[in-house]
């Protein structure tokens, strides 16, 4: 089930509580002679996706109908399609406007309901993809709206994409998250909304898919999987109807990147092959090569070294092909180093140690933004491990927890207690005064 965030908003606008809508919607059954007894706890059930039955969703139009003045459809309170998602690439543009910001909305007001709703998976979580590959296409992105855009607008919202992306490589999704979703909420809908022709509007939805993948990356940083996968899943839909196979390629990637961590392997394979295949020759070096090196770490934990191989070699390829200031904003996360760093991963996993080794020392030893360089130290701390160098991964633990100060994300934290375990373990008296550094980190709550 998906959080109907559509319902909650138009609860928001007409002033119910949940115990006022299940008292009106108990007495409008009653004019019908119904005997309903609803109360606040079915109104959240309501919220958390479920469908009420029989005659409950027309009666829910009825009351809110009467308060906000105007007519209310099933499709208006999220129960008109069952299962449509948010952010399906194959659905009318207006109503993907209207979903999606009311998911800002309710993550701007921190709706549990929202944000702790889990990731789906299976057909749910592969349609997206499928439909941003396949026809149809939008034919006419234009929209008559109160409030005209202008290009100004659009550069705003792509100044507001790099200020956040910053903000994320320098604090942590964590504390990125509330800002954006704010920005959205109050900024961007309006726009998405608004007036524009037809290549004004393929523009503004470009800038706003970029900034709605990077609000997707700070949620996934929070341990918000459902709410980060609902953030891409928007972001995909923004991208077709762009017209940009680029930038669709890179929010798939960033749906690798999550499938890889929630352990869907095979899935995480056959997005980045979607991703390759659909972009074709306007996929850049930089996606490609993370593309090829995420590949190969769903190869390696799949057990297929020879596959897992043939990826490291594409990905190094490609990056040898990088040129600077000829990607896309969005592909600048691909820095000096990633590519070894991912290569290095897989190369662990496939138990060739001192291979990796190497990836990670030249991980480390290119420029790095602050994130990256936590990660970048955490995969060199963990083969040196491996290799039965305790006394440098303790210094190089030391310098992970010193470069993570100050960053508010739970995925940091995750590489950090697990680093810290494997320093205890190994019983070394440098490593536990090094694990005793993480700790020292860790005590601060998020």
């Amino acid at each position: 089930m998906q959080p109907n965030t559509l319902l909650d908003a138009l609860l928001d606008e007409a002033g119910f509580s949940r115990a006022g809508l299940a008292a009106r919607v108990n007495r409008a059954g009653g004019a019908r002679g119904l005997t309903l007894r609803y109360e606040h706890t079915a109104v959240a059930r309501w919220l958390k996706g479920q469908r009420p039955r029989g005659q409950v969703p027309d009666l829910i139009c009825e009351v809110l109908a009467g308060r906000l003045g105007r007519a209310v459809s099933l499709a208006d309170i999220g129960l008109g399609t069952p299962g449509d998602p948010d952010g399906a690439p194959g659905s009318p543009l207006s109503g993907f406007v209207e979903r999606a910001t009311a998911l800002w909305r309710s993550d701007e007001q921190q709706r549990p309901h929202v944000i702790e709703a889990p990731a789906v998976t299976g057909t749910p979580a592969v349609m997206p993809v499928w439909e941003w590959e396949n026809p149809p296409e939008d034919a006419d992105v234009s929209r008559a709206g109160r409030t005209a855009v202008s290009p100004a607008d659009i550069a705003l919202l792509r100044t507001a994409r790099a200020h956040y992306e910053l903000m994320y490589r320098r604090c942590g999704g964590i504390a990125t998250r509330a800002r954006i979703a704010g920005f959205l909420s109050s900024e961007t809908a309006p726009l998405l909304r608004g007036s524009y022709n037809d290549a004004l509007g393929r523009q503004l939805h470009r800038a706003t898919g970029g900034l709605v993948a990077v609000a997707g990356i700070c949620a996934y940083d929070s341990d918000a999987q459902g709410l980060a996968q609902r953030y891409f899943h928007q972001a995909l839909r923004l991208a077709k109807a762009s017209g940009d196979r680029g930038l669709g390629a890179y929010v798939i990637a960033l749906l690798v990147n999550q499938s890889l961590f929630m352990g869907e392997h095979r899935q995480a394979v056959a997005f980045a092959e979607a991703a390759l295949r659909a972009a074709g020759r306007t996929i850049t070096p930089a996606l490609a090569s993370d593309l090829y090196a995420m590949q190969a770490k769903a190869y390696a934990h799949l057990g297929d070294g020879a596959a897992a191989l043939r990826r490291i070699r594409h990905a190094e390829r490609e990056a040898g092909l990088i040129l600077p200031g000829r990607e896309p904003d969005e592909t600048g996360y691909v820095q000096p180093g990633l590519v070894n760093v991912q290569v290095a991963e897989a190369l662990l996993y496939l138990g060739e140690v001192r291979a990796a080794h190497g990836h990670a020392a030249a991980a480390v030893g290119s420029p790095a933004h602050d994130r990256g360089r936590v990660h970048r130290l955490a995969m060199l701390c963990r083969i040196e491990l491996r290799r039965g160098e305790p006394e440098r991964a303790a210094v190089t633990a030391a310098a992970m927890a010193e470069q993570a100060r100050g960053m508010e994300s739970q995925r940091l934290r995750d590489r950090l207690r697990v680093v810290r375990e494997q320093l205890v373990e190994s019983g070394s008296a440098p490593a536990r005064d090094a694990a005793e550094l993480i700790d020292g980190a860790l005590r601060v709550p998020l």
